[in-house]
């Protein structure tokens, strides 16, 4: 089964000004191909752009909310490169289990001690409890 990553980036919201590109939707265009590509050259598969809804600020007190178009991207994922392997002396289990231990007989346990104080304060029995 693959594994993918996924990347999210702005979509470009203006055109480039080239030599050559007279229209803005030429120059949109333009502008989207050399995202593209330079996401490609990084291993970048493009998959789609979406609107999404974006809750933002406006002045001190009121939000809006606002549109962004963002252009999703996807990659495989190697398998080794983006592992992470443990030595077993590093497992984070065996790290805990060392740190955690029972409380021995010599130490009573905190809580144990405060309920045990908390009963020799408290009222004999028949005495109404304030």
């Amino acid at each position: 089964m693959s594994e993918f990553e996924y990347k999210v980036i702005a979509a470009p919201e203006k055109g480039l000004k080239v030599k050559g590109v007279k229209s803005p939707a030429d120059r949109f265009a333009l502008a989207l191909t050399e995202q593209m590509n330079a996401m490609a050259a990084e291993g970048w598969e493009y998959i789609r752009t979406d609107t999404l809804p974006s809750i933002e600020r406006s002045g001190l007190t009121s939000t809006q909310t606002v549109y962004r178009n963002v252009m999703v991207f996807r990659r495989s994922v190697t398998g080794e490169s983006h592992e992470i392997t443990l030595e077993e002396d590093d497992a984070p289990e065996t790290a805990i289990l060392e740190e955690w231990s029972e409380p021995s007989e010599a130490e009573p346990d905190l809580q144990t001690a405060q309920i045990d104080e908390s009963l020799d304060t408290a009222a004999p029995e028949g005495e109404p409890k304030a």
